[in-house]
């Protein structure tokens, strides 16, 4: 007995489910970067670190790749020293290491997957 098969690709609809998934990635990190601040988690003093320098960058998200992004040049050392004594009267929850609820293992762990899904589903139809 022989078996004969055809396939047939439907390309136009691959194409757009690839875009779909770049742009799915662009909304979840901005709606990451939106739960982040409206958190309260991100030290806060005049502001800068939070609003003026903290963004999303997409700019490798053809590749699979975003990422919140904290150009103030004194990021790294208060993210990496939670001993500091961070003022609260603007952010209640200000903290170092303030991304560890969405990290594997922490509370939020699920957001950035729940929401890509989410994202996906609508942008690519399915």
């Amino acid at each position: 007995m022989q078996v004969k098969s055809t396939v047939k690709m439907n390309m136009p609809r691959i194409r757009q489910l690839s875009r779909a998934a770049v742009t799915a990635l662009e909304l979840t990190i901005e709606a990451l970067h939106t739960e982040v601040v409206q958190a309260q988690v991100v030290p806060f003093d005049t502001g800068n670190l939070q609003n003026e320098s903290l963004f999303a960058d997409y700019s490798d998200s053809s590749k699979g790749k975003v990422q919140l992004v904290s150009n103030a040049p004194y990021a790294r050392r208060v993210y990496f020293h939670p001993e500091y004594n961070f003022q609260t009267h603007e952010n209640p929850n200000a903290k170092g290491h303030w991304y560890e609820d969405w990290e594997p293992g922490g509370s939020k762990a699920d957001f950035a997957p729940n929401m890509y899904k989410k994202f996906y589903k609508k942008v690519g139809g399915v």
